[in-house]
């Protein structure tokens, strides 16, 4: 085994590049030599094959094979014999929902917490990442057997976080209002809004904004905090205790 290996990304597509583009240098280096092939898991997405041919393409490009864990007889097996586990964006309830009914909450926590394996995971997939889906964008369209998550990190983070246009004459509640009606529940972790073009690297105990955009951060009774890229985020690892599935 090993540390947990984190890349947790905002999003897969921005503005203007193509599928993983503006991240796929990082992912280079986050998976570097030794993996050779990723399991994808497509869950999120109701067309799992063309999913899986996108990704594919994709990671083929940067020099690995990837196998999608749809393909498989067996997701436990998968997922066990797995080099690095990438979980890709889509409907965060409809992916959560796949991962109970595939038995796979425990296997991936195994892999990734205690034999170290390399996890990736972009907007639905980091959802999973954390604690629970609780701050996911996401309509609940399926109904999952719980909200808790991976738990890979103690806390919760949403992706492809918006600030309120100044501009705009829309007076729906901002993101920012529903991360705080959230933190309104008692004993609720920090979140982490993660803009687009943002992703956070953990690497044992220590996490690190990366990418473009920077990210803020909400805790439960305080201000919301703004971060830049390079920002140094390893006290949010040991703050409190993932929950156990």
């Amino acid at each position: 085994g090993g540390p947990r290996r984190l890349l947790l990304i905002s999003n897969s597509t921005l503005h203007g590049g193509g599928y993983l583009g503006h991240c796929q240098q990082h992912i280079q280096s986050f998976l570097g030599q030794k993996v050779k092939r990723v399991l994808f898991i497509p869950y999120a997405l109701h067309d799992r094959d063309a999913y899986a041919r996108t990704a594919r393409e994709k990671f083929e490009s940067l020099g690995y094979g990837l196998d999608s864990i749809h393909e498989s007889c067996d997701p436990v097996e998968a997922v066990r014999k797995s080099e690095a586990i990438f979980i890709g964006g889509g409907n965060t309830f409809r992916l959560l929902k796949a991962l109970y009914d595939n038995s796979l909450i425990h296997e991936i926590r195994k892999r990734v917490l205690e034999d170290g394996i390399p996890y990736m995971g972009s907007s639905a997939g980091t959802n999973v990442a954390t604690i629970s889906i609780n701050t996911t964008n996401d309509m609940p369209i399926v109904y999952p057997p719980s909200l808790k998550a991976l738990g890979l990190v103690p806390f919760n983070i949403n992706p492809h976080y918006l600030d309120p246009d100044v501009k705009r004459t829309h007076m729906g509640e901002t993101r920012e209002e529903r991360i705080r009606q959230y933190h309104e529940e008692p004993n609720t972790p920090p979140v982490l809004g993660l803009r687009e073009g943002t992703m956070l690297l953990v690497e044992g105990d220590k996490a690190t904004l990366q990418g473009v955009t920077g990210a803020r951060l909400f805790l439960r009774g305080k201000k919301p905090t703004e971060h830049e890229p390079g920002t140094d985020f390893s006290y949010l690892l040991t703050d409190s205790n993932p929950l156990n599935p």
